[in-house]
């Protein structure tokens, strides 16, 4: 989640001002730089308009916005009218947010990607329009690959190979810190995307899938787990075990691994001015596990709601749509590096030339797999929990793969029962 003669018609018409002007009340990322392109966005529609946006800035950590949100929508308080959403939240909140089927066309949802779609599409309704992707990448070091004649992996065997050579012969050459491989092993929520994707890339499913049943008790989910384990301490440092998304990047940026998974932002930070692997590094979708699977890159999408509960839903659906349509995504893409939702800015020149990794990542964007949240409700925390609490105990060889996940089927048997998902 290719065409570009769709443009002209997506952007026409996306903010059509309402009979009476309105004040609209909008949630934006307190982040420096995404709180400018989001207020930017925001100062325009006014203008084009004639409303007025309110925005609340949301906690720098977006979990602490969440709590706000229910607070609000139990409250059916008529001042949330547009909210930032994480991917993961929709289908908490799937019940207090207004469907959009009801207000854009098909064509202003054709555009987006499917995937993206699917993610804020629950029981039937689209509650949340795409805003921006991020998937799950594959960094490496394209000078390495060059010395040790070696091509970007295309599957995880040929990771793990390829990896365990630039790593011998870096350490024999005097690099005694070097490792092959760096990702993300701490037992949180980045786990559970990192193993989705391993799991997802041998066909072993989602955990969960789109129908509510419980998948993850399978052979194909067993060997991607089995094989993450076989990384550690051999391509990949025993510490991974404790690393987040900054701590690998830390170990890629420093010189020390070949390879990193992590998300798009990796490339701004790895090719800033004065970095030392400034044209030294490559992004691709990540590799497969078996030849029938697909590169199933974690989606990070982030979305834009609107509450049910909203005095202004003509003037909120309007801004949502001028902020999720294709002129504001070519703009924050360029200005700001974030990644379309919409297919056709794929092929659009000005935002290759920003972002160029952009159309080698299309495929991890389009096929990306989602985490269950959307099927699973306000049980999601507990299932992803339990899930990466159990892929931690086998990564840490605490447990064999194939008695690990008949635990967790089970478990995640009672967290159904209770939450009736």
């Amino acid at each position: 989640m290719k065409h570009v003669f769709g443009l002209a018609a997506l952007a026409a018409g996306l903010a059509i001002a309402p009979a009476q002007a309105a004040t609209v009340s909008l949630f934006c990322s307190s982040a420096g730089a995404e709180y400018e392109m989001c207020k930017t966005a925001a100062d325009a529609w006014a203008k084009e308009t004639g409303n007025e946006v309110k925005i609340n800035k949301m906690p720098a950590a977006w979990d602490e916005a969440l709590p706000l949100y229910q607070q609000l929508l139990s409250a059916q308080s008529p001042d949330a009218d547009v909210l930032l959403l994480d991917v993961v939240w929709i289908g908490l909140l799937q019940n207090h947010l207004l469907d959009l089927n009801e207000e854009l066309s098909k064509e202003d949802i054709a555009a987006h990607f499917p995937s993206t779609v699917e993610a804020g599409t629950v029981n039937g309704k689209f509650v949340a329009l795409p805003w921006y992707v991020d998937a799950g990448l594959m960094f490496y070091r394209k000078d390495l690959l060059e010395k040790y004649g070696k091509p970007v992996p295309k599957t995880w065997a040929e990771l793990t190979e390829t990896a365990k050579v630039i790593q011998d012969g870096e350490r024999a050459a005097g690099a005694k810190d070097m490792w092959g491989y760096a990702w993300q092993g701490r037992s949180y929520e980045g786990l559970t995307c990192d193993a989705i994707e391993w799991i997802g890339s041998y066909n072993g499913g989602t955990i969960v899938d789109t129908s509510g049943n419980i998948t993850i008790d399978n052979p194909q989910a067993a060997e991607a787990l089995k094989m993450a384990a076989g990384w550690v301490d051999t391509i990949s440092p025993p510490g991974v075990l404790n690393y987040d998304e900054e701590a690998s990047r830390s170990t890629f940026e420093t010189g020390n691994a070949a390879f990193l998974r992590n998300w798009s932002y990796v490339w701004g930070t790895s090719q800033g001015e004065g970095q030392p692997l400034v044209g030294k590094v490559g992004v691709t979708n990540l590799p497969v596990g078996t030849p029938e699977g697909k590169s199933s890159g974690c989606m990070g999408t982030a979305h834009l709601g609107v509450s049910k509960y909203s005095a202004n839903k003509e003037a909120a659906v309007s801004l949502v749509k001028y902020m999720g349509g294709v002129a504001e995504q070519k703009r924050r893409a360029i200005e700001g590096a974030y990644n379309p939702t919409i297919s056709a800015l794929y092929e659009d020149a000005d935002v290759l030339k920003a972002i160029p990794f952009l159309k080698d990542a299309q495929t991890a964007f389009a096929d990306s797999a989602s985490r269950p949240s959307a099927i699973t409700g306000s049980s999601y925390n507990r299932v992803s929990q339990a899930f990466y609490t159990a892929v931690h105990g086998v990564l840490a060889g605490e447990a064999e793969a194939d008695a690990a996940l008949k635990g967790l089927a089970g478990e995640l048997e009672t967290i159904k029962q209770r939450g009736k998902w």
